[in-house]
C-alpha cells in the first residue's frame, strides 16, 4: 500500500501544523496539583481526601480524575465548578494556576487526557477502538494502530466522522491518503472519539468477489458488524 505518492511530499510535510486538542464534554481529565508545601495541596487533590471530605495526611498524593460535564465543567475541590470545554490543556493549566494562587505558593498543575480513543473501521487489518499512547496522533498513526489498510482498501476515499460539541452533530469528511497535501488538512491530527472508516476499493472488491465469493461476503459482514458497533457506542455515550 503506497501513501502520499505525489511529488511534493517533502515540502508538504514541513508545513504540517499541530494545534493541540480541545477539551470536550464527556472527556476524562487526570489532574495533579503540587507545590512546595505538600500538606497545603492535599485539599486540591481528590485522591488525598477521605470519605468525610477531610484531607488525609497519611495518603499519597496521586492524580485525580474529573469528567467534563454536559455543560463543559469539572467539579474541582475547593474551587467548585471550573469551565473548561473548548480549552486546550495549557489554557486550563494556566486558568487553574491563577485560581489556586490565593491558596498556594507557586502551584504546579499536571493535566492528562485519559480517554483518547480512536475507532478505525472498514478495510484495515485490525479494526476496532484504539487507545492512543500520545495526544498528538495523526491519520497515518491511527491506520498503523489498526495494522494498516488491507489490499482491498481504497486509500483515496477514507471517511472521518467527527462529533462537534457546538452543533451536537457528526461531520463526515472524505480524505485522500494518496495526496501529500493531506498533512496540511485541519483533520490530519485526530481528536478524541474520532472514527475513521476505510472504504473498499470497488474494482478490487469486484475482482475478489469473482475469485472467492464466500470470503468476500464474510469480510463484508464483519465490516458492517464492526461499524455498527462503533456507531452504537457513539450514539449512546
Amino acid at each position: 500500500m503506497i501513501y502520499m505518492s505525489n511529488h511534493n511530499f517533502e515540502r508538504e510535510v514541513t508545513e504540517a501544523r499541530y494545534l493541540g486538542l480541545k477539551i470536550k464534554e464527556g472527556d476524562v481529565l487526570e489532574i495533579l496539583v503540587s507545590a512546595f508545601d505538600e500538606n497545603a495541596v492535599r485539599p486540591f487533590n481528590l485522591s488525598s481526601i477521605n470519605s468525610t471530605n477531610i484531607p488525609d495526611s497519611n495518603s499519597a498524593i496521586k492524580p485525580s480524575q474529573y469528567t467534563v460535564s454536559t455543560g463543559g465543567y469539572i467539579n474541582f475541590p475547593v474551587l467548585g465548578k471550573v469551565f473548561c470545554k473548548g480549552m486546550t490543556k495549557q489554557q486550563l493549566n494556566e486558568d487553574l494556576q491563577e485560581r489556586l494562587k490565593p491558596f498556594l505558593t507557586d502551584p504546579m498543575i499536571d493535566i492528562r487526557l485519559v480517554n483518547l480513543n480512536i475507532s478505525v473501521l472498514g478495510e484495515v487489518r485490525s479494526p476496532g477502538v484504539k487507545t492512543a499512547a500520545t495526544e498528538r496522533i495523526n491519520l497515518f498513526q491511527a491506520i498503523a494502530l489498526a495494522g494498516d489498510m488491507t489490499d482491498a482498501g481504497d486509500r483515496t476515499r477514507v471517511k472521518l466522522l467527527r462529533y462537534s460539541d457546538e452543533t451536537k452533530k457528526d461531520s463526515v469528511i472524505t480524505l485522500d491518503f494518496s495526496e501529500s497535501s493531506i498533512v496540511n488538512s485541519p483533520y490530519y491530527y485526530l481528536q478524541q472519539n474520532d472514527i475513521l472508516y476505510v472504504e473498499p476499493d470497488t474494482n478490487k472488491q469486484i475482482a475478489a468477489n469473482s475469485t472467492n465469493p464466500n470470503k468476500a461476503l464474510f469480510w463484508q459482514l464483519m465490516t458492517v458488524a464492526i461499524s455498527a458497533t462503533a456507531l452504537l457506542i457513539r450514539f449512546t455515550r
